[in-house]
């Protein structure tokens, strides 16, 4: 999906600039200059970062939609961003979108995947990696009622003898992600991914529907879709991060990331560091209070429809920071992953000048 806003914010920069200078030379083109200068200052590298007449200041968020989000919905809900002055408004964007968002300004925060965060980094946009506030891939791999009878696979059964039944089976995959990390687990039990038959599916809810109907066995997606799957009697799910070790943050590594404009957090360092911040206290609370209602709470709030089991399980999938510093160590396990996952262009690295801790205090 191509992002809109962003390309209007970057078309509408230009044209404002250049209305601006024209509405200089004549009062019949004022009105065009007007326009212009509503125009940067909606789309431009401020945006987001004048106060309100009561103090605080506006910011936009991209999140993902999926339980790595709760850290920020959390700091929203339990007053850590209010009590350092700022406001959040959300926006859906994917690893596609989101970084051309942040370029153009109409949103001041990502929370990134580190697979879109690096591939961004990659093309010469300048991003900054200012916090880590999840870790490893809290993945779920669903099969379905009529496989998992057929094979005689439960919950409970060893990941090498799930490996081992899907050799030769129907795998489905949303995205080259999914299918990889899916091959990460199949390799790791000796069973080649070449020998499964992969359809492709535009959509985690495409996979759920092919499953439903027997056009698939299998597939692999974030959580909370598979233990949902699992939860109204469509499938089991027969790995996890906790069954599949090379999803964990132990080798995985950083599993989501806030992302901002260098330029942005260079310009408007206290507001990178009152977001950051308030994101750290959160992902604390989450280590620390996982059995908590009010996480509960917010969960069901931000995911709707979704049964309370389910959301508490996926959040215990997540590791939760007790703090958001990064390190160089941390970085290079999830280099090597995403590296294992093929998701990367070959040569792809990251240093300092991509990521800071320099936000967090």
């Amino acid at each position: 999906m191509r992002n809109h806003t962003a390309e209007i914010c970057t078309a509408g920069n230009a044209a404002g600039r250049q209305a601006v200078r024209r509405g200089t030379k004549g009062l019949a083109l004022t009105a065009t200059a007007a326009l212009g200068a509503m125009l940067l200052a909606g789309c431009g590298s401020d945006s987001g970062s004048g106060k309100s007449a009561d103090g605080t200041t506006t910011v936009t968020v991209g999140i993902s939609g999926n339980i790595f989000d709760m850290s920020i919905r959390l700091a929203d809900a339990n007053g850590y961003f209010k009590k350092r002055g700022i406001k959040v408004k959300y926006v859906t964007l994917t690893a596609a979108t989101g970084p051309s968002a942040l370029q153009s300004g109409s949103v001041q925060f990502l929370n990134s995947s580190p697979t879109g965060f690096v591939a961004a980094v990659s093309k010469g946009i300048p991003l900054t990696a200012i916090a880590t506030n999840g870790g490893g891939n809290p993945l779920g791999l669903v099969v379905s009622n009529k496989f998992a009878k057929a094979h005689g696979l439960t919950a409970k059964t060893p990941a090498d003898q799930v490996a081992a039944a899907l050799a030769g089976s129907t795998g489905g995959a949303s995205s080259t992600n999914t299918q990889a990390e899916a091959g990460i687990f199949l390799k790791t039990y000796n069973v080649d991914p070449g020998k499964v038959k992969w359809v492709s599916l535009p959509s985690p809810a495409a996979d759920k529907a092919s499953l439903k109907s027997n056009q698939i066995d299998w597939f692999v997606t974030s959580e909370p879709i598979p233990l949902n799957i699992q939860y109204s009697g469509d499938g089991v799910v027969v790995a996890d991060p906790i069954k599949v070790p090379q999803w964990s943050s132990t080798e995985a590594g950083y599993g989501q990331v806030v992302v901002a404009r260098t330029s942005y957090a260079k310009q408007h360092a206290d507001i990178a560091k009152k977001f950051s911040a308030a994101v750290e206290q959160a992902t604390g609370y989450l280590k620390a209070n996982l059995q908590d209602k009010t996480v509960l709470n917010v969960a069901k709030s931000a995911m709707p429809g979704i049964p309370d089991p389910v959301l508490q399980t996926s959040l215990e999938q997540v590791d939760w920071p007790v703090d958001d510093e990064m390190n160089e160590a941390g970085w290079n396990t999830t280099m090597a992953f995403l590296n294992q996952l093929g998701a990367l262009p070959e040569g792809t690295k990251i240093s300092t000048k991509n990521w800071t801790n320099d936000y967090l205090r």
